[in-house]
């Protein structure tokens, strides 16, 4: 009987991408909305909680510099990219149990500070092994709805961490969050031990070895494939579609976070309230979203989707933020936060697959894993951005600009972008 893999089943691909996104989801769920939003209500000033989502965030930026290593180094007895997983999860296991040397999250906030950037870390190299597995086995046809999967399982993991962890916070104490959280990365990290790659890969890795991993010819030094990542990145086209990309979630993050500062210090909301909405109501209306764009994204085109979903979030951003500067704000809070909770994962779902086209065959897996890199920047940036700026500008006025940022990419993208991936013609290192 053949044994069941990602290259052979559709629906354990759609299964295992899925939790393991919900695994990365969990901590930054926990560190960015459930941690954040305790501190801000503890009396630590937006800027501070700024700093801290930044910190937290950091390494996530520098992800791309493991892109080239994993494609170097991606053949494995137990299965192609799958020991990066593995060993990943299992640093990052131990990372969180770090976590329980805090005992008050706002009077040791530093060390919580530097024990999530540590996590991060391990989390970062995590997310681009995926990444590069996934983009790996799934095939073209496949890759909105794996998109939707992913981030559907990104979303709800975002969702468990703020919503449940700020429950266990608030109503248990700091350590049992941390010890929840803890147990699930492990229950997690053992169920990818025994999921294969391909049919044949051995749960450990003892016994003969497969012919392509005796002779690693095709796999091209990791001098080399930094070379050849900047000149797919760098190719002008690509690089202006998707630095429209990058500036939509700039005005992503810059948004929520300011959203969430005015809900606590100007409309009272708790940060347990705003956690636990966030992270329920919220994530089930996107989770249903989510499924439904990334099935609109493989019938009609991911670039379509694209530009329908900017439209509706310029319009939306002007409209709300207008109506929370000058007028009832408390009642169209709620409405709008779930109607915002749709934005990121509708977005992601028409993008993605667009980025994923834009990469090159021989570092495929690096090149999406440095725009994955850069988008994370962008929501570091717009963390601490709008840390500083709520200090001057009102909440509001800040979802305003966002909005006029958004009118703005649309107008630059009015005629569709070609998609056009950078080829080479020979695979001679000396060109470079």
């Amino acid at each position: 009987m053949k044994r069941i893999a990602l290259s052979n089943s559709l629906a354990l691909r759609y299964g295992t991408f899925f939790y393991l996104y919900l695994m990365q989801g969990i901590p930054a769920g926990f560190a960015l909305t459930a941690l954040s939003n305790y501190l801000l209500a503890r009396g630590i000033t937006s800027s501070a909680v700024g700093s801290f989502a930044a910190v937290v965030g950091f390494p996530w930026v520098i992800q791309f510099i493991w892109g080239p290593f994993i494609d170097r180094y991606q053949y494995s007895a137990i299965g192609h990219r799958k020991h990066w997983v593995l060993l990943s999860q299992l640093t990052a296991f131990a990372a969180s149990l770090l976590l329980f040397l805090v005992d008050d999250p706002v009077r040791q906030l530093p060390l919580l500070t530097a024990i999530f950037c540590v996590h991060s870390v391990f989390a970062s190299v995590q997310d681009a092994s995926v990444d590069a597995l996934a983009i790996s086995v799934v095939p073209l046809a496949e890759r909105g709805r794996l998109n939707a999967a992913m981030r559907g399982g990104f979303l709800l993991g975002i969702a468990f961490g703020a919503a449940v962890l700020s429950l266990v916070l608030n109503r248990v104490g700091y350590a049992a969050a941390v010890g929840v959280q803890s147990g699930l990365l492990l229950l997690f990290t053992l169920l990818t031990f025994f999921i294969r790659v391909a049919p044949g890969d051995p749960l450990l890795p003892f016994g003969k070895k497969r012919p392509e991993q005796e002779l690693q010819t095709d796999v091209l030094p990791v001098k080399v494939l930094f070379q050849r990542l900047w000149r797919g990145f760098s190719y002008l086209p690509n690089a202006r579609l998707f630095g429209s990309i990058l500036l939509v979630y700039l005005c992503f993050s810059i948004f929520i976070r300011s959203l969430n500062f005015f809900l606590i210090k100007t409309i009272g909301w708790s940060d347990e309230q705003l956690s636990v909405f966030t992270g329920s109501w919220g994530s089930v209306f996107s989770f249903l979203m989510i499924l439904v764009g990334g099935i609109l994204a493989d019938k009609y085109g991911a670039s379509r989707l694209q530009q329908v979903v900017l439209l509706t979030l310029a319009l939306f951003l002007v409209g709300y933020n207008l109506l929370l500067w000058f007028g009832p704000a408390a009642a169209i809070a709620k409405p709008g936060l779930i109607f915002w909770n749709l934005a990121d994962p509708l977005f992601s779902v028409a993008a993605f697959p667009i980025l994923m086209q834009l990469c090159r065959k021989e570092v495929e897996g690096s090149q999406f894993t440095a725009y994955m890199a850069l988008i994370n920047f962008s929501d570091v940036a717009g963390a601490f951005v709008s840390g500083w700026l709520l200090r001057v500008v009102p909440a509001p006025g800040l979802g305003l600009g966002c909005g006029f940022v958004l009118a703005g990419v649309i107008w630059a993208l009015r005629k569709p972008a070609e998609v056009v991936p950078v080829v080479e013609t020979t695979m001679t290192p000396q060109r470079f």
